[in-house]
């Protein structure tokens, strides 16, 4: 299986991905899964001694759902926390980054316009994803694939996607 993570801070277009992938890769090979689907709540998690595990359920849950196909996983995972606390499931051959990371004005502008009950309601809530944004921003080059979203439809993104997933090669499995 291979495990393409589509991560990026809260407003780079993540979940409009996980919407809008499933009709640029054939159904039959992938499965695009959202961390928001796995029923987990990073609130369980916050405040714990094992916070990381966040991210280590959520992506074993979405393996488990992926059932084989190779898994297209929403998520705001780092690569540095993926490659140093997840234990990832043993079906996972190769993994790749896909990261979102339009500028810092969008991000802003598309927090403040979600609704009041999503909690982005001040500057305070947002700046630490304004924070992660210029983290992912300046890291671009640790990314297999960085897009920069900002003037591009969730189509024209979607299709980069897909064109770059299209083009690693699928694992053949050892007998």
């Amino acid at each position: 299986m291979r495990l393409f993570v589509i991560t990026g801070t809260c407003g780079s277009g993540k979940s409009t991905m996980r919407d809008v992938l499933p009709g640029f890769l054939d159904p039959e090979r992938f499965a695009c899964i959202d961390s928001d689907e796995t029923g987990l709540n990073w609130w369980d998690y916050a405040g714990t001694d094992h916070p990381e595990k966040y991210a280590e359920d959520g992506l074993n849950i979405a393996v488990g759902r992926a059932a084989g196909k190779d898994l297209v996983f929403v998520s705001c995972m780092a690569p540095h926390d993926y490659l140093t606390q997840v234990a990832v499931s043993g079906e996972v051959g190769a993994t790749y980054f896909i990261a979102l990371g339009p500028s810092d004005e969008e991000i802003y502008r598309r927090l403040r316009a979600r609704p009041a009950e999503r909690g982005f309601t001040s500057d305070e809530v947002i700046r630490p994803h304004i924070e992660y944004n210029q983290w992912i921003r300046r890291n671009r080059g640790k990314y297999q694939l960085f897009i920069d979203n900002e003037k591009q439809t969730p189509e024209e993104t979607a299709s980069r996607i897909a064109a770059y997933i299209m083009s690693i090669p699928e694992i053949v499995p050892e007998d």
